[in-house]
């Protein structure tokens, strides 16, 4: 089950990490550590002969004001950092902030600063005991120097990304962005390069052990499985599906019953399991985080149906991006030919994204309006599967605003968007 450790099976666990605030400023420590005691090994070199001297009281100037320096910014960074992180869960919606603290410039900021802390404060008190010659003393200081260069750099790149950080706009852009990546992903391999699964599986059913939602799923660790005892395995479960012991999170069919007894707990090992969503296996959870936050501005308290109308506007490009043609591959010869994986349903993914705002912005003409031409720009798509639900949800909008718009012309302002034919 474990021999064969998947691409993607990496890609989900490297994800994990970056969402660690600790992963990357630890590793940029240990590196300062290590090139702080770099300067060393040049001693033991003939370079001191031909690079001016470098009197040790200068670098220990510069290193003194980094160390005092650098520990206060590294403090001021995680401060507005953390403020970050609440006014986007405050203003858009708490579902966005993982990819928050994902943010590459906030910890690369953040890793710079406490590196270059750390790197002065090794430095410093090898300098201070005469532990570098010649040298070693021109590198110390044109380490010194690159260092203060990345970290002016790092904060005046930083000063413009935290000003973004944790705004409506900023924090919309990043979930449109990993909503867009899953859909990519799965409209490129709609079945996980498996085979496509049968709509009425039988076998025996594997059953979860842990209560959450489905994260990952294995599919090379299936498939291994499933060659050592020459059974399918029919996933029933895809990623972003609440789970409980009475949910079948996969089917085993035509295995022999005695190794199928003994190993089929190796199947539920398959799917990782967790609290939450993620969203880079889980399209469908981009799309409930961008209705959430439209849904969020609609409300009395908010009252804001421009940002509603901004999320449609992303909505209609994310499901222009899933109906582009796909790699071509071949259905014929999947990757893992023994487990079979079901197809997204287009028509529940256009639940997720316009079921609440349909519902929330009934009552706002400029809402449904905009609502109702979106749903007619996917109506003329030719995937068929979009066309249908997208004309299924066209009828819909055009119900709730009929009960919920009091004025004739408003009402016949989203008739006219809908178009003459919407059914």
């Amino acid at each position: 089950m474990n021999a064969m450790v998947s691409v993607d099976r990496v890609r989900f666990l490297v994800n994990r990490f970056r969402e660690r605030l600790w992963v990357r400023p630890l590793t940029v420590c240990l590196l300062s550590i290590g090139a702080a005691f770099v300067a060393k090994l040049f001693d033991s070199t003939a370079l001191g002969a031909y690079v001016p001297a470098i009197t040790s009281d200068s670098i220990e100037a510069l290193l003194s004001i980094m160390a005092a320096s650098m520990l206060v910014i590294a403090t001021f960074s995680v401060a507005s950092m953390v403020s970050a992180y609440a006014a986007a869960s405050n203003t858009a919606t708490p579902r966005s902030f993982s990819l928050v603290v994902a943010d590459d410039a906030s910890q690369n900021a953040l890793s710079a600063f406490v590196g270059a802390f750390i790197f002065s404060v090794v430095a410093l008190t090898a300098a201070k005991n005469d532990y570098f010659e010649t040298a070693g003393l021109f590198i110390l200081f044109a380490l010194t120097v690159l260092v203060f260069a990345v970290v002016i750099l790092t904060f005046v790149r930083w000063v413009d990304g935290i000003a973004r950080l944790g705004r409506l706009g900023s924090t919309m852009d990043k979930v449109e962005k990993a909503a867009g990546n899953a859909l990519i992903r799965r409209r490129d391999a709609p079945t996980m390069n498996a085979r496509v699964a049968r709509a009425r599986p039988e076998g025996a059913t594997v059953f979860a052990t842990t209560i959450g939602y489905v994260q990952y799923v294995d599919i090379a660790a299936l498939q291994t499985w499933a060659e050592a005892v020459e059974a399918r395995v029919v996933v029933a479960a895809l990623p972003g599906t609440f789970v409980t012991p009475d949910r079948p999170l996969a089917y085993v069919c035509d295995a022999d019953r005695d190794g199928r007894a003994d190993r089929s707990g190796q199947v539920a090992d398959a799917f990782q399991v967790g609290d939450a969503r993620r969203f880079e296996d889980d399209p469908r959870f981009g799309l409930v985080v961008l209705s959430e936050i439209a849904g969020r501005a609609l409300s009395p308290a908010v009252n804001d149906p421009g940002t509603a109308i901004d999320v449609v506007g992303r909505l209609v490009r994310l499901f222009h991006q899933w109906c582009e043609p796909a790699a071509a591959r071949d259905a014929d010869s999947p990757m893992y030919e023994r487990v079979e994986v079901p197809r997204l349903s287009v028509r529940e993914m256009f639940d997720d994204a316009f079921t609440a705002i349909a519902r929330d912005g009934a009552g706002q003409v400029e809402v449904s309006v905009r609502l109702q031409k979106a749903l007619r720009s996917l109506a003329s798509i030719g995937d068929a599967s979009v066309r249908d639900a997208a004309r299924h949800h066209r009828a819909l909008a055009l119900a709730r605003a009929g009960s919920a718009l009091d004025q004739p012309e408003d009402l016949a302002a989203v008739r006219d968007a809908a178009g003459d034919n919407a059914k």
